[in-house]
């Protein structure tokens, strides 16, 4: 079990207030141009639904982001919807609250659950490990891309080494092509772990920087599947859209672990943003 000496278990701590409902603080450290980053909030629902519901993991959890997040109070509410054998479903809604303080609903979740570690070891697929150069050939913030307008306080707490073929935005020299991977990890060394792979699947540059599109890219539905439990060590990361249309796009992100094996995939729908 990963400890409190991490910067990110720290930072989606729940606590329990009665049964079903949770305080938590969302922290100023994972904001992005304008706004708490949404696979952060997903880890912290994440965490509030493995504590509330009788299975560890989650194996698959939809969410639906209402409106922008911002660091502070929050409230967590959570509804068991089914319990099973080899899983179970529940339900959750983060809350901040308004100035007139009246509860404003963030995000709202539905999941489900089961025990990763108790699954078969069959694995029979044509997915296959996104080509990345080496880590120490691909570049971070540190390396010098160009900033963006606002808040990046979430690269702080990320440790990402990019693949220089999907970094020409940061030049000025977008490919066009709508795809970004890179070695993903947190800053402070903590190994990922089903949880943690919750943040990972939103928490690269998104797509639309290499289509020539700059500013927030608001994430509207994010669908996530975890699909084992990763090994220790650097994550690849790798996200795709093939489709902008009517100022919405898709990002399809795949999560592969240090031993190759597909540990996590996603699918959203955002907002493109109108640079």
């Amino acid at each position: 079990m990963p400890g409190m000496d991490s910067e990110f278990d720290r930072d989606t701590a729940v606590t329990l207030r009665e049964p079903g409902v949770y305080d938590a603080e969302l922290s100023a450290g994972w904001t992005i141009i304008q706004a708490v980053n949404g696979g952060y909030l997903l880890a912290l629902l994440g965490r509030a639904l493995g504590d509330a519901l009788p299975h560890p993991h989650p194996f698959t959890i939809s969410a639906h982001y209402l409106t922008p997040s911002v660091p502070g109070p929050a409230v967590v509410r959570t509804e068991t919807v089914r319990t099973g054998r080899t899983l179970s479903t529940g339900q959750a809604s983060l809350f901040q609250y308004a100035e007139d303080g009246t509860e404003v609903e963030r995000i709202r979740v539905l999941a489900s659950y089961g025990d990763l570690d108790a699954l078969p070891d069959d694995v029979r697929t044509t997915a296959k490990p996104p080509a990345i150069p080496p880590r120490e050939h691909c570049l971070g913030p540190s390396d010098g891309p160009a900033p963006i307008p606002g808040s990046s306080a979430i690269t702080e707490r990320l440790d990402i080494k990019l693949d220089p073929t999907t970094l020409g935005w940061a030049v000025g020299a977008p490919s066009g092509k709508g795809e970004m991977r890179a070695w993903f990890g947190l800053a402070d060394g903590r190994d990922p772990d089903p949880l943690s792979l919750l943040l990972t699947v939103d928490a690269l540059p998104p797509t639309s920087f290499e289509l020539g599109l700059t500013g927030w890219t608001p994430t509207v539905e994010l669908t996530t599947h975890i699909r084992c439990r990763p090994a220790p060590g650097p994550l690849r990361v790798s996200i795709t859209t093939r489709n902008l249309a009517g100022g919405f796009l898709e990002e399809d992100a795949e999560v592969w672990d240090s031993a190759d094996r597909l540990v996590a995939q996603s699918r959203q729908l955002a907002r493109a943003p109108r640079g």
